[in-house]
């Protein structure tokens, strides 16, 4: 016998995924990593404070005002700290950045 199913059950279904996917997200944190940031420099903060590389649309101001899949570094708080600060050091010593 097969589930009865009903004029917007599948509303339902999509808001039981939306909800796990915020429940996995939560306590996570982006930093959002501007283009140009060298995949090789990405690639070691990602390693030396275990955060995970994945995309986020955002809006970016520019001539065409169009969101753009950017990517960020995804993790806690406070690892998600020290990898902005060693990505902006280490894009200082190579481009004489100051604050």
């Amino acid at each position: 016998m097969a589930d009865t199913k009903y004029v917007g059950d599948e509303y339902v279904e999509e808001e039981n995924i939306a909800d796990e996917k915020e429940n996995e997200l939560q306590g996570l944190y982006d930093l959002v990593l501007p283009p140009g940031v060298p995949h090789k420099l990405i690639m070691e903060a990602m390693e030396k404070f275990n955060l995970e590389v994945t995309t986020r649309k955002c809006a970016i101001k520019t001539i065409d005002v169009e969101s753009d899949n950017l990517l960020v570094l995804r993790g806690e708080l406070d690892e998600v700290n020290k990898a902005h600060d060693y990505i902006f050091q280490k894009m200082s010593e190579k481009y004489n950045y100051k604050k």
